[in-house]
């Protein structure tokens, strides 16, 4: 069986990353020749080319796309088997929540004081991810439990409670043409430009966002739309009007954590959100 090292695979990441052996060479702190040597004998170990090379330009090929791409989670594996299991040993651990700014709904101060009764309760650090990534902070170890919505967030392998649903508000200027309207449907909306998340596929037509406060600006500047869960725009900015979208799949809130985490730092947290929401735990299958 084909063996690669776990340094091995950090550096042909690095590589591949940088598509420049100089800047790779700097980001891992080692000498060029150094890490040139290493990726030519990971290509023989593996027998395929990883990178095509010229003198001013490196490329993968498709080999090496197929290593990063899997290189990639398998670096992340690592680490988060290791950091599982520094947790695992440390009496001491804190919880790590990972939010979106203003996006638990006026959830997180009731869960924080329902935790905080519990009598196994550990300090709570709160970490505060971007639009898209907050669920590979669970993935990754760098969280034990974040608050995520539903279905905007990616859920694969990842273990979650609801902790609340809400409806989804079409976010238009004060002076567009359906901003006077009590209710919309989809098919209202249609042809409206809408905004694309960035590191998220596909989406509408109007500008990359990262968050929802740049998102706001550019509804106020009539460059797009948004159809969002209601929480996330509440109170509604000046300019702005929300209006309900009748037709438009719920939004859920979760309380989301890696599938295979069956920590008491963690369940305890988890029973304690529940409980403050109002919501009883899933039965186990």
């Amino acid at each position: 069986m084909v063996e690669l090292e776990t340094r091995e695979l950090e550096y042909f990441v690095a590589v591949a990353e940088e598509l420049h052996f100089g800047r790779a060479a700097v980001r891992l702190s080692i000498a060029q020749p150094a890490l040139s040597k290493a990726i030519r004998r990971v290509e023989s170990r593996l027998g395929v080319r990883l990178l095509a090379r010229s003198s001013r330009h490196v490329s993968l090929t498709a080999a090496g796309e197929a290593l990063l791409h899997h290189g990639r989670h398998a670096l992340n594996a690592v680490s988060a088997a290791a950091q599982k299991a520094r947790q695992a040993g440390d009496a001491d651990a804190h919880l790590r929540l990972v939010i979106k700014p203003g996006g638990d709904a006026n959830l997180l101060s009731g869960i924080l004081t329902a935790y905080a009764q519990q009598p196994d309760a550990r300090r709570v650090d709160i970490l505060f991810g971007g639009a898209t990534d907050r669920a590979d902070y669970l993935r990754d170890g760098r969280a034990d439990v974040a608050l995520l919505y539903a279905p905007f967030d990616d859920l694969t392998r990842l273990a979650y409670e609801t902790l609340h649903v809400e409806d989804r508000v079409a976010i238009l200027p004060t002076d567009h043409r359906l901003a006077a309207r009590d209710e919309l449907r989809l098919a209202d909306l249609e042809g409206e430009t809408l905004p694309r998340w960035k590191g998220v596929p596909g989406g509408g037509t109007g500008p990359e966002l990262v968050d929802v406060p740049q998102m706001i600006q550019m509804i106020a500047l009539g460059r797009t739309i948004a159809i969002l869960p209601r929480s996330l725009v509440e109170p509604v900015p000046p300019g702005l009007v929300c209006v309900p979208v009748a037709d438009a799949p719920a939004s859920r809130i979760v309380l989301a954590w890696a599938e295979p985490d069956r920590r008491p730092l963690v369940a305890s947290f988890v029973a304690a959100a529940l409980a403050a929401a109002g919501r009883r735990r899933r039965p186990t299958p």
